[in-house]
């Protein structure tokens, strides 16, 4: 018969378990539960480090009566160990067992595991050595720990030290309340452990030969919650680990609806990563107005000449360090966020004034470690897909006209593409050398498009005359082109693949237009 367990909250937790890989904070957490008179069992590493600081630790080998064997691999599997752990405190049958077999309780566990994603983060880690890093005696701890958190206590994260430290110091023991807590932070972060653990494994045995996983295992711990979603009556959180990617340096938290904007932003930055001085504004992950220039304050001139109504409340990117000039540009008008790989002593002196204004910096891309998109289409659905790095060279452009295009004319082609492959399709984008003009994204038809990007540079008074027309699609009918044409565009870059492609071939040479093909179209929905 089960007796009531708040019977048993009261008793002081008289034996630790500790054995972890990360010994962040470990001797000053041991160091209160000796002064609490916890007795300290440990292993290997671990135990060294308690016995370096003078602390009392009795060796697991000793506990159990067992040696540790197999380089290690077995050494907390065993009766006294796990008995220890999953016995139900104040149940009769299970205490004469635990009393007949001379098991004594274990009443905390502390441990965390061996580092297995970062070990297959290395590049060209060995099959060898990931295999050496998976887990074992470690998970089997934790989860018979936190099967049994009515009595016992476990850790871990090196982060809840300190409270459990306190509630020891103060009563001998935890409260149910942690200790529930705890137990869920267990289940979640062996859940994660052994997503990463298949990923990386199907990802090395798959006969796939595109890599993708018979099953897909999503992760992520809980990162902050957001004030609302996408709207004010929609919860949300982010999970995982963004501020790996982007530093914040200044004003409010994040908003859902920014980071969906700010990975836009570093996902257009990577076309520009090692080239001429490149800023960009962003409006719901749309870029309106891309630049280039000698320095970033003359690519802003050019990128916000674009639209000067759209970047009001939008994303402002850069890939250079932003200095004061171009910042002083950028404070004239209200803007969510600023991303940059670094600010000016100057720029953060100006952009501090506004005590809203987001400044973030981009410390790596969070495409690098991301080779996948990932999207959920309800009723734990989820779509699995290649992210789009494509590339477009010189090299790879087809020339299909009987005109050739300019050389100002291939540097604008080769500078839309990269732009127009982030706007939503239907995306029509005329550009000059450098500097987009007009854009049109997001429509049913892709002359609805054309006319959206056309009545946006009349708008903004910039003249369409000599400009390249960038389709992320090719043109099914002719009259996508011409429309272009007629806008004063004498050049364009499309994936071409059309049935109708030669009746588009042949509209393009009746216009004196220069056309290339890329041979990929850049759809983003």
């Amino acid at each position: 018969m089960r007796t009531n367990f708040s019977d048993f909250t009261r008793v002081k937790i008289q034996r630790a378990l500790l054995s972890v890989s990360d010994k962040t904070g470990l001797v000053a957490f041991a160091q209160t539960l000796a002064a609490a008179g916890v007795e300290l069992i440990s292993t290997g590493g671990t135990a060294k480090a308690l016995r370096d600081a003078g602390l009392a630790v009795k060796d697991i080998s000793e506990h159990t009566g067992f040696p540790e064997m197999l380089d290690g691999r077995v050494k907390t599997l065993h009766p006294l160990v796990h008995g220890g752990l999953l016995y139900i405190r104040g149940n009769a049958t299970h205490e004469a067992a635990v009393k007949q077999h001379a098991i004594k309780p274990i009443d905390l566990v502390v441990v965390n595991l061996y580092p297995f994603e970062a070990t297959v983060a290395k590049p060209d880690v060995k099959l060898h050595d990931a295999i050496e890093n998976i887990d074992i005696g470690g998970p089997s701890m934790l989860r018979s720990a936190a099967k049994n958190h009515d009595s016992v206590t476990v850790i871990v994260d090196p982060a809840d030290y300190a409270e459990v430290a306190k509630q020891v110091s103060e009563n001998g023991n935890t409260t149910l309340e942690l200790r529930r807590k705890l137990c869920a932070k267990v289940y979640a972060r062996t859940a994660a452990y052994d997503a990463a653990i298949a990923a990386h494994l199907q990802k090395e045995f798959s006969a796939d030969k595109n890599g993708l996983p018979q099953v897909l295992t999503i992760s992520a711990p809980l990162a902050q919650p957001l004030r609302y979603g996408e709207n004010p009556h929609q919860t949300a959180a982010l999970y995982g680990k963004f501020s790996e990617y982007f530093k914040q340096l200044h004003g409010k938290e994040l908003s859902y609806n920014n980071i969906l904007d700010l990975t836009a932003a570093a996902a257009l930055l990577a076309e520009f990563q090692n080239d001429a001085p490149t800023l960009a504004i962003l409006k719901h992950t749309n870029p309106c107005g891309v630049g280039q220039g000698a320095n970033l304050r003359e690519a802003w001139d050019k990128a916000f000449a674009t639209d000067k109504q759209a970047p009001f409340g939008g994303i402002i990117a850069v890939n250079q360090p932003l200095d004061g000039e171009c910042a002083a540009a950028i404070a004239e008008i209200f803007s969510e966020v600023i991303v940059a790989p670094a600010f000016s002593a100057a720029a953060l002196e100006i952009l501090q004034q506004k005590k809203n204004l987001r400044l973030l910096q981009i410390v790596k891309s969070p495409l690098a470690s991301s080779p996948s998109d990932i999207r959920s289409v309800g009723a734990d659905s989820f779509l699995l897909q290649q992210r789009d790095l494509k590339i477009t060279a010189l090299a790879d452009l087809k020339f299909v006209t009987k005109r050739q295009p300019t050389e100002t004319e291939l540097k604008a082609m080769l500078f839309g593409w990269r732009v127009v492959k982030h706007l939503k399709s239907n995306a029509i984008l005329y550009v000059g050398e450098g500097r987009t003009l007009g854009t049109g994204a997001g429509q049913m038809s892709r002359v609805d498009s054309s006319r959206i990007a056309v009545w946006k540079a009349g708008e903004a008074k910039l003249s369409l005359h000599g400009s390249v027309v960038c389709s992320d699609a090719f043109f099914p009918f002719p009259d996508g082109l011409l429309a272009a044409a007629d806008a004063g565009a004498t050049a364009v870059i499309q994936p071409g693949g059309s049935v109708r492609d030669a009746e588009v071939i042949a509209a393009a040479d009746a216009r004196g237009m220069a056309m290339v093909f890329t041979g990929a179209r850049h759809f983003r929905h």
